[in-house]
């Protein structure tokens, strides 16, 4: 088994070094995995500063959590990558970013992922038109919103995403759901789009657990039934992920997730 949405230091004080690694290590093993995917959001680095310039600019609450959480260089990441991909361990890893994708400043994205050399990349949205739709310190400003056409910007910058050609997988597909806002609107031509997009560009999906671990156990565990469907019917490959942000939640939910993948 595998878990593919392992957030590594998030901001934890202790820096990168060999034991905090290992304790990811260990954890997988307890967890019963193989494989993990160890990430960092690219909004804790310096180097995607001007990515994040419609995220700042869009209120004071965004640009002080922005502010706060870009405080590294992913020099310091790149370089303990080299020191421990060499060595072997009883559990593979691969290292990777979850990349924002804003549409406003893709260009520049670009140019800096093309600078690295990553075991993965990992698309995710979570700005539309520059609001943070899941941040719980703006949950009120889904009050003023048109849900229909919240939910199509969300898929149309995921398609966005898709098109790009930058990442290997995309993130919690159906994290706008998070507040348990939903629309009026049938999302089956959506879903369909977005089956197609991301066989076309070789891309995973991923079956998160992150939404039900990291904001309620109320919200449902995994993609929805819909998506989930639709994702399988067209032979999109499918990945189960915890989006852990600790240790201790590395690989939860991973079984119920991977069954969830099987059961027709």
């Amino acid at each position: 088994m595998r878990d593919v949405h392992v957030h590594f230091l998030h901001g934890n004080p202790i820096g990168y070094n060999i034991d905090f690694f290992e304790g990811f290590i260990k954890a997988a093993q307890a967890a019963g995995l193989d494989e993990i995917y160890l990430l960092e959001h690219t909004h804790q680095f310096i180097e995607f500063e001007r990515v994040y310039k419609p995220i700042k600019s869009y209120n004071d609450f965004q640009n002080e959590w922005i502010t706060k959480r870009m405080n590294g260089s992913i020099d310091e990441y790149i370089g303990f990558i080299r020191k421990v991909k060499d060595i072997e361990y009883p559990v593979k890893v691969k290292f990777g970013l979850e990349v924002c994708y804003i549409p406003e400043t893709a260009d520049i994205l670009r140019n800096i992922l093309e600078k690295y050399d990553f075991d993965f990349l990992t698309g995710s949205v979570h700005w539309i038109d520059g609001w943070g739709f899941d941040h719980r310190g703006q949950k009120e400003i889904w009050e003023s919103k048109n849900i229909e056409e919240v939910y199509r910007r969300y898929y149309n910058i995921m398609f966005q995403l898709c098109e790009s050609g930058l990442f290997n997988g995309l993130a919690h597909p159906d994290s706008i759901k998070c507040f348990g806002y939903k629309p009026g609107i049938d999302l089956t031509g959506y879903y369909n789009k977005l089956a197609v997009l991301l066989n076309q560009y070789g891309m995973y999906a991923e079956n998160s657990g992150g939404l039900h671990l990291n904001y309620s156990p109320d919200i449902e565990l995994g993609l929805n039934s819909q998506l989930l469907s639709i994702l399988r019917k067209n032979n999109v490959q499918i990945e189960a992920a915890s989006d852990a942000h600790k240790q201790s939640d590395v690989g939860a939910n991973i079984v119920e997730l991977e069954n969830m993948l099987k059961n027709e």
